[in-house]
């Protein structure tokens, strides 16, 4: 719910609220890249200290210093070769336990495990349901 669309709006929300409102350690880890033909998706591992309030994922959330590392999708819209908008996704809420605002307990929420199990598909899936997927095991697929 952050962003703009059309030239004006993205030009304010760039300069003044995305690219200088990161902190100063951020890190992005490639993933993987899909290339259309007005769209281009990347798939990333988006780490940072929470040393600053980042505008567009946590504003008004007074830094934390907590470490976060956390999966990210941006599919970038084009119009001719202009940007006409950006769309970025992430869990908010795997975010908001690694700095500490959030109680994962009783709540199906990764936090860090989200990014581990990204760069390491050889960890287990499905730990947040539990019973729920061991009931699953051994029946007909």
């Amino acid at each position: 719910m952050t962003g703009g669309v059309g030239h004006d709006h993205l030009k304010r929300f760039y300069k003044y609220h995305f690219v200088d409102s990161n902190p100063e350690d951020t890190k992005l880890v490639p993933i993987s890249r899909t290339i259309g033909t007005d769209r281009l998706v990347d798939e990333m591992l988006f780490c940072f200290t929470h040393t600053r309030e980042i505008d567009w994922m946590l504003p008004g959330v007074e830094p934390t210093g907590k470490y976060v590392e956390i999966p990210l999708i941006a599919i970038v819209h084009f119009r001719g070769d202009k940007l006409y908008n950006e769309h970025i996704y992430w869990d908010q809420a795997s975010v908001l336990v690694q700095i500490g605002k959030l109680d994962p307990a009783g709540l199906p929420v990764a936090g860090h495990a989200t990014a581990q199990k990204l760069l390491d598909p050889s960890l287990p899936s499905n730990k947040l349901m539990g019973d729920l997927w061991h009931s699953s095991e051994g029946k007909p697929l």
